[in-house]
């Protein structure tokens, strides 16, 4: 609660600061070289950092699991599989599989 307050409180600050800055100087239609440019990039930064100050962390539930009780699930035993080629070793190999009944 409290620091949900707190970030409120940034925010109105972050919101007021750029606000005071806007309004103290006034805005000329075709006069200087790149003021249009940097208050829209101004705005732009604004947006962004009000916008992550908003931001809020998001939780997800994970995804209900499977879960097989010991003695009432599918017979499961390893085995020596077919036999590979295996370019790295340059020999023959038979892996393990996991077989399952």
């Amino acid at each position: 609660m409290v620091h949900d307050m707190k970030k409120n409180l940034v925010v109105c600050a972050t919101v007021a600061a750029f606000a005071f800055m806007g309004a103290s100087q006034p805005v000329e239609a075709g006069g200087r070289d790149g003021a249009i440019a940097a208050g829209v990039l101004g705005g732009l930064a604004a947006g962004a950092i009000i916008g992550g100050a908003v931001a809020q962390p998001r939780y997800y539930e994970p995804a209900p699991a499977y879960v097989v009780q010991p003695g009432y699930g599918p017979r499961c035993y390893y085995t020596r599989g077919r036999a590979v080629w295996d370019d790295y070793r340059g020999v023959w190999v038979r892996p393990r599989v996991r077989v399952c009944d």
